[in-house]
Parts: structure tokens; C-alpha cells; sequence
């Protein structure tokens, strides 16, 4: 479903996920600092980590996923770097994600 070559990144700080296309597509521009119009996939979470919400603009407008687990938490990556607002993901990432599996850097021994 997601074009090959799209960049997804995922906001690492909680959201308000009752907001709507305009508030979150300030978020992508305040906090991860991007263009919410540039053709990236933009992943929030609410403070619950219940529940996510996905940005993206496919040419003619924003749209907007939202998925609510039935039970348990989404796995929310951990920053890469100190005080690291976004985390870039690759597309089986993202299905991981999406599919309530950890995405994680494999640690060295």
C-alpha cells in the first residue's frame, strides 16, 4: 500500500491524538521539522501508546490513518540520539509497528 521510496518517520513524544490534520501537520513542522506536504508518512502516539495516527500527503490533500488496539500498547521506538524528536523508519518497520511488533536497533555484544 505505501509507494516504494516513501519516507516514514515516527514522532517519539507523545501526542494529542484528538487533533485533527491541521494541528498534527504543525507538529510535523514545529517539532520533527518537516514539511507535512513533502510526501513523507508522519507516525504520532498518544500518551497510552493505545493508539496511533498517521499523516501523509498523497498529491491532492493530507490524509489521515488511525488505529486503535483492542488491548495492549504500541511498541514506541526509542530515540537513536539524545533529545531526538523523530526516528526515521523503513517500511517493515512501519508494518511492524502497525502489527504491534518491537522496533528496535539490534544491540552489539
Amino acid at each position: 500500500m505505501i509507494p516504494c521510496g516513501v519516507k516514514i518517520f515516527v514522532g517519539l513524544e507523545p501526542s494529542d491524538l484528538r487533533w485533527g490534520f491541521d494541528r498534527l501537520a504543525g507538529l510535523v513542522s514545529h517539532r520533527l521539522g518537516h514539511v507535512a506536504r513533502g510526501g513523507a508518512l508522519f507516525v504520532f502516539f498518544g500518551r497510552r501508546r493505545t493508539a496511533m495516527k498517521v499523516l501523509f500527503y498523497d498529491g491532492t490533500g493530507l490524509c489521515l490513518l488511525y488505529k486503535r488496539l483492542d488491548r495492549g500498547t504500541f511498541r514506541v521506538p526509542e530515540a537513536l540520539r539524545e533529545g531526538e524528536a523523530c526516528r526515521e523508519l523503513v517500511q517493515r518497520e512501519l508494518d511492524d509497528l502497525l502489527n504491534g511488533l518491537s522496533v528496535e536497533v539490534p544491540m552489539r555484544r
